[in-house]
């Protein structure tokens, strides 16, 4: 298992991210936080420890520089601004490709809130590279459109409680060309906070990316 903290570099900013990886690894999933998270997020974390039990990589990253950080927490400036939080997806996509331990393995973008919408963006841009896209209580529809762009297949995952998000949901599978699902977790609300909600996300993403790995014949590291 290789577990280190990582520096990726995008544009004028550097990125700090937590690279955890089986030898071999399947695929690389590569989380995007919502708004006024980060890659210490115990959500995202938790389903994390699901997927590498599965045989894949995780590179948990945040999005913004510590300076933009600082300055997001007292303007919301930059939380919102799914253009920049994409090129900082296709930044550590394009990273991913260029490390011994990740490079020409699958990417899996799973995204939560307005980081859905920074994935969306990013698997229009590297459509060869994205072999799927999974979405937590997200905004797809802040991806505009990049939605009808995008070639890999999406998993939208709502709350049962969340019936704003459920709509905006509805509304951007309808306009996505790619191949999709929407599944509801009964019972949770935006933040899944409920006792299990999470745990049926996780197992949920993770039985999504084995499904996707299987029928695309994507081989392992090792085999390829």
């Amino acid at each position: 298992m290789i577990s280190e903290m990582v520096l990726v570099p995008a544009g004028d900013a550097t990125l700090h991210g937590d690279f955890v990886a089986p030898t071999p690894a399947r695929a690389v999933v590569l989380f995007a936080h919502g708004s006024g998270s980060s890659r210490h997020s115990p959500r995202n974390r938790m389903v994390a420890v699901e997927l590498r039990s599965a045989g894949l990589g995780t590179l948990l990253i945040d999005l913004l520089s510590e300076e933009e950080e600082r300055h997001d927490t007292l303007t919301a400036e930059h939380r919102f601004d799914i253009p920049l939080l994409g090129r900082r997806l296709v930044a550590a996509i394009d990273w991913l490709e260029v490390q011994p331990d990740s490079s020409g393995l699958p990417v899996i973008l799973f995204g939560a809130s307005t980081g859905a919408a920074a994935a969306l963006v990013a698997a229009a841009d590297r459509s060869s590279r994205v072999l799927t896209v999974i979405s937590r209580g997200g905004r797809p529809d802040l991806a505009e459109d990049a939605l009808e762009r995008v070639t890999a297949s999406v998993l939208l995952m709502v709350g049962g409680q969340d019936p704003e998000v459920m709509r905006l949901n509805e509304e951007a599978a309808r306009r996505l060309r790619a191949p999709n699902s929407l599944r509801v977790i009964q019972g949770a609300t935006h933040l899944f906070e409920e006792p299990g909600a999470l745990e049926e996300v996780a197992d949920t993403a993770r039985q999504w990316c084995d499904d996707r790995l299987r029928s695309e014949g994507k081989p392992s590291k090792e085999e390829g």
